[in-house]
C-alpha cells in the first residue's frame, strides 16, 4: 500500500544544505555520512514530520554532490524509516521503524539527551501543585480567561524586576505560555515579512527559527565567546545604521549559548546605542535568575533600566523552575503591552489559570530556587572537570551562571561530531545550530542540567566519537592519567 502524502511544509536544497554544515566523514561513505547527518536533524527537532524534501537534482547542486550520493542516501533513509516517498510526490520526512539500525543507533547503556538545556521540576513542586489546587476554587466561579495573567503572579513577577533595579508593576507585565511565545507574539507585532532583526551571533536557534517563520530576515552581530571582549556594541551601532532593524534580540544575562554576561557598564552603552537609533530591543531574561556565583539581586540592572520605553523583556519559568509548567511573561510599557494584548488575540485568549497559580506558590520560596542554583553549581563544575581530564583539546570560558558551556574545538568538526556522537549514544547540539547562516564549526553546546554521572558518561562517549571523527585510535586520543 502506498504511503499517503503528508501536508507539511517544504525545506529548500540550499537551506537544507546549511541545516547539514559540515556532513562528510569521509570520503568513502558520502552516503552514509549525508544519510546520518538528515537522521540527526529529524531527530533533534529541525526537520518535523511530513517535511518535503528538495528534488534530487536541487539537493544535488545545493551540496555540491552527484545525483547518484543523493540517491543512494534517500534510499538509506526509506530503509531506516526516516524517509517515505511516492512517484510523482517526492518524498518528505517520516517516522521511524523499530527496525531502524545504522550510524544513529544509540549505544549501549542508552542514549543521553546532551540538547536541552533544561533541569527537571524544582524541589517543591508537588507541594505548589497541592496549594494551587485548594486556592483554585477562587476561580472556579469566572469565564477562566486572563489575558494579561492573574494578578497575584503578575504582581510577584514585578516585584523581582524593581528589586532588580527595574521600577515595574503588574500593569506593566503579561503572562505568557513560555518566554518562546512572549517573543514570538513581540516578532508578530513588530515585524513582517522581509524586515530585518537584529541578532548575536551565535545566539538561541529557536528565536531564529521564529524569526523565519515570520519571514523576517535576522542579521547577525558576532559575539566574541572568549569572554575577553563579548558584546561588540560599536558592530552593534554599525548595524542599527546600516541594516535599520525593525528590532534587536538580545541575551545579556548568561547568554544562550555562550553563558557571557554584559556588565553594567556595558548595558549603559548598549542602551545609549539602541536609543539613538530609536530602536526597540526584545531582552530574553530566561536564564538572569541562574547566577551560580552570586545572589541574582547583586548583578547588574536589567538591560531595559538603560533602554527605557524600547525594551521589552520577556522572562520564563522554564529553566528556573520547569518547563511543564509552559509558563512566561513580558515586561514592557503600559502603552506598548496594551498593544500587545490586543495583538494576542489572535493567537491565544490567556494562559491556564491552574498553572498560574502554582507558579505563584513557587515564586514564593525562594529557598528553593537558591538551592537550584547551588546544585547547578556542582553540575558545572562537575562537567569542566569531566571535559578537562576526557576532552584536554576543548577550551571554554567557565560561566558565572546559566546553563551550558560553549566549548570551541580543535577542528572544525562540529556537525561531523554530532552525527558521530549520536551513533556512540549521545545526542548533542552542533555549533552551526546557534548561527544565523550555520557554520561555527569550531564549537559545540553542553548543558550541565544532568547529573554528574550522566555527563561524565556523556563526555567519555564524545571522546570516543572524536576520536572516530579524527580517525584516531581512542587509546591514542585519550588523556595521560
Amino acid at each position: 500500500m502506498e504511503a499517503a502524502v503528508p501536508l507539511g511544509g517544504r525545506i529548500s536544497g540550499p537551506r537544507l544544505a546549511v541545516m547539514l554544515g559540515s556532513w562528510r566523514q569521509g570520503s568513502r561513505q558520502g552516503a552514509a555520512d549525508l544519510a546520518a547527518a538528515i537522521e540527526l536533524q529529524v531527530l533533534d527537532g529541525q526537520l518535523p514530520l511530513g517535511t518535503r524534501l528538495p528534488a534530487e537534482r536541487e539537493l544535488a547542486d545545493a551540496l555540491g554532490a552527484s545525483r547518484t550520493l543523493i540517491g543512494a542516501a534517500l534510499d538509506r533513509l526509506r530503509e531506516n524509516g526516516f524517509v517515505a516517498s511516492r512517484r510523482g510526490a517526492g518524498s518528505w520526512v517520516a517516522a521511524p521503524g523499530r527496525r531502524r539500525r545504522g550510524p544513529l543507533a544509540p549505544a549501549e547503556g542508552g542514549a543521553i539527551d546532551f540538547t536541552h538545556a533544561s533541569s527537571p521540576a524544582i524541589a517543591g513542586t508537588a507541594t505548589a501543585v497541592d496549594a494551587a489546587r485548594a486556592r483554585l476554587a477562587d476561580h472556579l466561579g469566572d469565564h477562566g480567561y486572563q489575558e494579561r495573567g492573574l494578578l497575584g503572579l503578575r504582581e510577584r513577577i514585578a516585584r523581582r524586576y524593581t528589586e532588580r533595579g527595574l521600577p515595574t508593576t503588574p500593569a506593566q507585565v503579561m503572562v505568557t505560555n513560555g518566554a518562546h511565545h512572549a517573543f514570538v507574539l513581540v516578532l508578530r507585532m513588530l515585524a513582517g515579512p522581509g524586515d530585518r532583526v537584529l541578532v548575536e551571533q551565535p545566539t538561541y536557534p529557536n528565536a531564529l527559527e521564529a524569526i523565519r517563520a515570520a519571514h523576517a530576515i535576522p542579521v547577525p552581530v558576532a559575539l566574541d565567546p572568549s569572554g575577553e571582549r563579548g558584546w561588540d556594541i560599536a558592530g552593534v551601532d554599525a548595524a542599527l545604521r546600516q541594516a535599520s532593524p525593525r528590532f534587536a534580540y538580545l541575551v545579556v544575562d548568561f547568554q544562550n549559548p555562550t553563558g557571557l554576561r554584559l556588565d553594567a557598564g556595558g548595558r549603559e552603552r548598549l542602551g545609549a546605542v539602541l536609543n539613538r537609533a530609536r530602536t526597540p530591543v526584545v531582552v530574553d531574561e530566561t536564564l538572569v535568575e541562574l547566577d551560580l556565583e552570586g545572589d541574582p539581586l547583586h548583578g547588574p540592572p536589567p538591560l531595559a533600566a538603560f533602554a527605557g520605553d524600547l525594551a521589552i523583556c520577556v522572562g520564563s519559568a522554564s529553566k528556573t523552575h520547569w518547563g511543564g509548567l509552559r509558563l512566561g511573561w513580558i515586561r514592557a510599557s503600559e502603552d506598548l503591552l496594551g498593544r500587545l494584548v490586543s495583538a494576542r488575540y489572535a493567537v491565544d485568549l490567556g494562559s491556564p489559570v491552574f498553572e498560574q497559580l502554582v507558579l505563584t506558590e513557587l515564586l514564593d520560596d525562594e529557598t528553593a530556587l537558591a538551592r537550584r542554583r547551588e546544585e547547578l553549581h556542582g553540575y558545572r563544575d562537575a562537567l569542566a572537570e569531566a571535559v578537562h581530564r576526557h576532552l584536554p583539546d576543548w577550551t571554554f570560558t567557565l560561566p558565572r551562571g546559566g546553563l551550558s558551556l560553549w566549548c570551541r574545538l580543535p577542528d572544525p568538526v562540529s556537525s561531523r561530531l554530532a552525527v558521530a556522537a549520536a551513533s556512540h549514544g549521545v545526542q548533542v547540539a552542533p555549533g552551526s545550530r546557534f548561527g544565523v547562516h550555520g557554520g561555527l564549526e569550531r564549537y559545540i553546546r553542553l548543558p550541565f542540567s544532568l547529573p554528574p554521572e550522566t555527563m561524565e558518561q556523556a563526555v567519555r562517549r564524545l571522546r570516543t566519537a572524536e576520536a572516530s571523527v579524527r580517525g584516531t585510535p581512542e587509546s591514542l586520543a585519550a588523556p595521560i592519567a
